[in-house]
């Protein structure tokens, strides 16, 4: 009886976990359904949406970059494979909801792995109608042509055919994806100029605002998930902290994060882990990784990880050797202070993220001043310094989209980030005016006593029913907290080689 109880145990426990899975699969799989009515309910009638996955990108001869998938196609179908579209119909009888995926290639498979058959497709999805990706291209230009196809039959898309006949159709694409200018046109905006051509009384609509507008509030499905990431996020935070010390190398507490990331169950991270010591604290993006630590510099760790495809932001700035010299103890605390101020006044009535960020610069204002680092108030003198907005959206995409004035509701989630760089480059760039030249003279001795520091605080919200929620109150913040944590840090087995 004893030597059968594991089993037991075993067999209870895979049954739990499977039911456990098959909950979560089916909560998922009704927000989705959620998700596409109300894009749907937004579109109307006439309209024909179109979304694609996001493409495979080559990193090197025969290798790709690991896939992540189009925000907008995950956030409606939860389905993580290229080669995937999505049609929307709101007009349609029936077939309302058009899902195609890539035909199973046993080949393909032995090579990268096994793909979701249709059926399965459908069940993670919640869509009845699931066609091989080949047959897309001729549905949509039968729907432009007002053509029945496969499961949209002459009755089932009446609506939409009248629509294409009457003149008055629309074809809906997500035209903004936020690329920078050099990049072309996205895959998207060319096929639907080229169906544009063909069938030219159809207008090709943006549905950019739509995604936006339903991205911002999020579900209380995705308030769980964005909860989780940035428990693991914390957790990976603190993980840095602990591995942070005089000598060690600044790709020793990305690794001693990401590892945390992937043993807790992230897809992956949010963005590139941010880990800049000493000088390269004041670069806000920086790639870097391979500098060793001394005891006198700052570490600023921006990182987080993508949980479930949901992304919080966390930065922490703190002492490699355990404890804030003077100065960094003055540009933290002004760091802080504005932080907060931010914090209080998101809780405010009709906050939006451009108030607060409006309430963190009112104090960045004063406290540069105090410190000699600008010349008057009234001005932007406080950017040379501040360089970023103060806040953003986070959600699926770890930036996500959102109108900066719209008044915060219960659902939105955001970032309170605050930063401060102090480097010679940033005077050296003013363009040479005596203006310019009677500023840098007043304020060169407060630059160089805070030259190369970099400091950023930032922690990620949720605001929900019962009020605003801080998702990375657990990493220490406060200077009290940082050092008293760093004191407790483990002695490394190494540190007498260092």
């Amino acid at each position: 009886m004893t030597a059968r109880r594991p089993r037991a145990a075993a067999a209870a426990l895979a049954v739990l976990l499977l039911f456990a899975g098959a909950a979560a699969g089916s909560e998922l799989s009704d927000d989705l359904q959620a998700r596409r009515a109300r894009v749907m309910e937004r579109l109307g009638p006439d309209a024909m949406l179109l979304v694609w996955s996001a493409p495979v990108q080559r990193y090197s001869a025969d290798v790709n970059y690991e896939y992540r998938q189009d925000s907008n196609l995950y956030y409606l179908t939860g389905l993580t494979e290229d080669g995937t579209m999505l049609v929307l119909m709101p007009g349609n009888a029936a077939a309302r909801e058009i899902l195609f995926v890539r035909d199973r290639d046993p080949v393909e498979e032995h090579w990268h792995g096994r793909r979701l058959s249709a059926a399965e497709a459908a069940a993670a999805t919640g869509i009845d109608t699931v066609l091989a990706s080949s047959r897309f291209e001729p549905f949509v230009a039968a729907m432009l042509a007002g053509q029945p196809y496969g499961p949209v039959t002459t009755a089932a898309g009446a609506r939409y055919f009248a629509a294409v006949a009457a003149g008055r159709a629309r074809l809906a694409i997500v035209n903004d994806n936020g690329r920078g200018s050099a990049d072309g046109p996205r895959p998207a905006v060319e096929f639907a100029g080229r169906l544009q051509q063909r069938f030219r009384a159809v207008q090709v609509v943006d549905a950019t605002p739509i995604f936006e507008d339903l991205r911002t509030i999020k579900t209380p499905y995705e308030r769980r998930l964005l909860t989780r990431s940035l428990e693991i996020s914390s957790e990976a935070q603190r993980a840095g902290m602990r591995a942070a010390r005089p000598g060690a190398y600044e790709y020793e507490v990305k690794a001693a994060i990401e590892a945390v990331h992937r043993a807790r169950g992230a897809v992956s991270w949010s963005y590139p882990s941010i880990v800049a010591s000493g000088p390269h604290a004041t670069v806000l993006h920086y790639p870097g990784g391979d500098r060793r630590m001394q005891a006198g510099d700052l570490l600023l760790v921006d990182a987080a990880c993508n949980y479930g495809y949901m992304s919080g932001d966390i930065t922490r700035t703190y002492p490699v050797g355990g404890r804030f010299s003077p100065s960094q103890r003055e540009l933290y605390e002004l760091v802080l202070r504005a932080q907060q101020a931010g914090i209080e006044a998101a809780a405010r009535q009709g906050a939006t993220l451009a108030s607060i960020h409006a309430a963190t610069v009112a104090v960045i204002k004063a406290g540069l001043l105090a410190l000699g680092l600008i010349t008057n108030v009234d001005g932007d003198q406080y950017k040379i310094w501040y360089t970023h907005a103060g806040t953003h959206y986070i959600g699926i995409d770890v930036h996500d989209p959102g109108d900066r004035t719209r008044p915060l509701v219960p659902g939105m989630a955001f970032t309170i980030e605050p930063g401060l760089y102090i480097r010679q480059s940033a005077l050296d760039a003013l363009p040479a005016t005596p203006e310019n030249a009677a500023f840098i003279e007043r304020v060169r001795p407060a630059v160089q006593k805070y030259l190369d520091l970099g400091v950023r605080i930032e922690d990620s919200f949720l605001l929900d029913e019962a009020g605003l929620r801080d998702l990375s109150a657990g990493v220490p913040k406060t200077i009290d907290e940082i050092e008293a944590f760093l004191a407790r840090r483990p002695a490394s087995s190494d540190d007498e080689g260092r």
